[in-house]
């Protein structure tokens, strides 16, 4: 696939990312489908690079050749996405850690890209500016970029059919379960958070003024809006040592897992240390023994146990490191593992264990996770910060009073999620600091006025964040119009007594009186109560919408589909850009880096590319409507209907080979959307159009699956993991001769 950024631009274009692992595999098989039946609604669908190989090299155009060099797609698209023509269909992307960036520019050099290490602690300005190019690429680097709105995330009504009349497995819960979730609940960010309104357009400072006095800026220009809401809080870290010691303690002394639940990824600066924090707290005595010689000889507990077990081998002591890491392990709790036949433990890696998906996979499974034995444990869910811990605790309340729930039968809780221009805390990356001596923090005006300050000590994490008031006003706007749409209530999710939270409830309410509610449910609810509301409504069949703010967005986007429809990669994500633009994002399901693996060992994909199918249908909805484009919606409505019988049929990829992989699941849709076409009859000259590519594929429908079948159990190469050579690829994932043809042929 090659990168379109030098094509003028159409009058109907549709981009299509290029992101990672599992979905950019898909691509090479997904890709030439949609083209081709694009095409013949004039529709051009180009592709824009911003996987993590390609944001990477995006930074170094002047140290690589002219063969090398890629345009930086991600500011590309973040300027499109401003802009009323904006129809951009985003698949998801690696987050990254900063074991996977490392891990990405190694393979980079290994292919000859010239590209420097990333420094762990830059020395020199060359240093420097290396880490800083590298931060901006680490973390949720894209999200904040594109989502120039807000998000309307729900179960297509095919999925949600689909799941009740073949409910997935839901594990048994028992009344005498002994999960449960451990949370700070004080010194940490809910408790100690301050906020302001901004009256009017400013910049604004954040400033460490130590205890002698001397002021150290750590950030000098955050620009704010009139109207703003400004917050900043920090995590008592010593705090925060305590409560992990004894939640670890409690794990032991209680029998169950010892789980911790956080977000390195997103949360790219605090969630590293606040698990780095938990390594050591594991380990007391391996880091009081050999703690120093570790940070010599650059191993960081941020980076996890795994990136510790793997320098061992280089260290003068590496064996009696190895030895304090088993006794450590053998002394504590038993820790919930990620992959128990690798010995790969919850502790191992900070980005294999993220909290938005690991915490409903938990609920649905009974309340169990794996233990080292291979066997399923009742499990002490850590999770620090205590801003949204009672959202899961209030699950696991209801799940053990009244069993699992039964998506044969229960309702739905679509959201509204508010993540305009980088909305609440996770707009926090550049304004997240560990404190680097006792004093305060404070954020100050350009008058000098001291909007926020806050007493900190050593190592202590503050951060501060923005969520503008336009983008609030366009949230309560959407919430409305769901809620009249579908006629289900409507719950903000706002906690009066968090101090963010009381500004954007004064502003709900302001702004809901611009719009007539006559009729319509509209509640407030602390997240818990909230909780506790919407389980209640579920379990009687009845749907309610969630209106979230941008964190609880992404943890109830991924809690309730997991539950309802057995995965988060199934939901409709529609993101209506502020300025009159389309972002569709396709599910809110991950990378899936072990399907990666599985492809590179045997040649089977088992990603499902549903999350595709829906976010291409309401593309090319979007496309018909803004440019009056007939053909787009019958391509839109044709594909639903497609997608439709795909449910229907089981199309789906199998988890094991021999069956039907992502390639399979391709052909079939390509099938079914063929033969909706060639039916329908808004269009004479389109269904005449498609006619022959119906007959070939049903008629070739053997030929075709045997061919894909063929390749299934032998190694595929691919060219590599962060970068794959593109000719490679799309030989792998386009292994049908009979199917390339017909496509060729349309």
């Amino acid at each position: 696939m090659t990168d379109s950024t030098d094509q003028p631009a159409p009058a109907s274009r549709i981009i299509y990312t290029l992101t990672d692992e599992a979905p950019l595999l898909a691509t090479y098989s997904f890709k030439p489908i949609i083209e081709a039946y694009a095409a013949k609604a004039g529709v051009d669908v180009e592709t824009r690079d911003i996987s993590l190989a390609g944001r990477i090299i995006a930074q170094f155009p002047d140290r690589l050749t002219d063969e090398q060099r890629i345009d930086d797609a991600l500011a590309e698209l973040g300027e499109l996405a401003t802009k009323p023509e904006a129809n951009i269909i985003k698949l998801p992307n690696i987050s990254a850690s900063i074991p996977q960036l490392k891990a990405a520019i190694k393979e980079l050099q290994e292919q000859g890209y010239d590209l420097p290490d990333y420094p762990e602690n830059p020395q020199s300005d060359e240093e420097r500016d290396a880490r800083a190019k590298y931060d901006k690429v680490k973390g949720s680097a894209v999200n904040p970029v594109l989502r120039e709105g807000n998000s309307d995330r729900r179960a297509p009504a095919s999925v949600k059919n689909y799941a009740r009349n073949h409910p997935h497995r839901m594990g048994a819960w028992s009344a005498d379960s002994r999960t449960s979730v451990a949370t700070m609940g004080q010194r940490d960010f809910r408790s100690n958070e301050k906020s302001v309104v901004v009256d009017g357009d400013d910049t604004l400072r954040i400033e460490h003024v130590a205890a002698d006095g001397t002021t150290t800026v750590l950030k000098e220009e955050v620009k704010v809006l009139a109207g703003e809401v400004v917050d900043a809080t920090f995590m008592d870290v010593a705090a925060l040592r305590r409560f992990l010691t004894e939640q670890i303690a409690r794990a032991k002394a209680d029998d169950v897992l010892f789980s911790l639940h956080l977000k390195a990824t997103m949360m790219k600066v605090s969630d590293p240390i606040i698990f780095g924090h938990a390594v050591q707290a594991f380990f007391p005595t391996l880091f009081e023994q050999y703690g120093e010689q570790l940070a010599a000889a650059g191993v960081s507990p941020n980076d996890g146990l795994g990136a510790l077990l793997s320098a061992v081998a280089d260290l003068p002591d590496g064996d009696a490191v190895k030895a304090a890491v088993e006794a450590g392990l053998a002394d504590g709790p038993e820790l919930a593992m990620v992959d128990s036949d690798r010995g790969i433990t919850n502790l191992h890696v900070p980005s294999d264990v993220i909290i938005d998906a690991s915490m409903p996979a938990m609920i649905r499974g009974g309340g169990h996770m794996w233990g080292p034995d291979g066997e399923e444990h009742d499990t002490l869910a850590v999770i620090p910060d205590s801003s949204y811990a009672g959202v899961y605790q209030a699950v696991i309340d209801d799940c053990r009073e009244h069993g699992a729930l039964d998506p044969a039968t229960m309702g739905t809780v679509p959201n509204v999620g508010l993540m305009a221009k980088a909305a609440e805390e996770y707009g926090s990356h550049d304004k997240t600091f560990e404190v680097p001596a006792a004093g305060a923090v404070r954020v100050v005006s350009s008058a000098g006025d001291v909007l926020l300050e806050h007493d900190v000590q050593p190592g202590d994490l503050w951060r501060a964040c923005q969520t503008k008031d336009a983008s609030i006003r366009d949230w309560v706007k959407l919430a409305v119009t769901r809620a009249r749409a579908t006629g289900a209530p409507a719950v903000f999710w706002l906690d009066e007594t968090r101090a963010h939270d009381a500004h954007l409830v004064e502003k709900v309410h302001q702004y809901l009186r611009d719009h007539d509610t006559d009729g319509l449910a509209i509640e407030i609810m602390a997240p818990a109560d909230a909780t506790a509301y919407s389980l209640e409504r579920i379990r009687r069949g009845e749907d309610t919408i969630s209106v979230t703010g941008n964190v609880l967005r992404d943890y109830n986007t991924d809690l309730f589909p997991i539950l309802e429809v057995g995965t988060s990669a199934k939901m409709l994500s529609i993101v209506p850009l502020m300025n009159g633009g389309g972002l569709f994002e396709t599910g809110a399901g991950g990378s899936a880096p072990k399907h990666v693996q599985q492809l590179v060992k045997e040649n089977y994909l088992r990603w499902d590319s549903l999350g595709e199918f829906f976010a291409l249908a309401a593309s090319f909805e979007h496309l018909a409507g803004r440019e009056d484009n007939a053909r787009a919606q019958v391509l839109a409505d044709t594909l639903d209907r497609a997608t439709e019988t795909f449910l229907e049929n089981d199309k789906s990829p199998t988890r094991k080979i021999g069956g039907i992989d992502n390639r399979g699941s391709h052909f079939y849709l390509a099938l079914y959307w063929a033969q909706e076409l060639a039916g329908q009859t808004d269009d004479a000259e389109l269904a005449s159009a498609f006619q022959g590519l119906a007959e070939t594929l049903s008629s070739q429908e053997d030929a075709i699956v045997d061919e894909l079948a063929a390749v299934q159990g032998e190694p595929a190469d691919i060219g590599g993991y962060y970068r794959p050579d593109a000719d490679k690829a799309a030989a792998v994932m386009r292994p049908s001769k009979t199917l390339n043809e017909a496509l060729a042929a349309l």
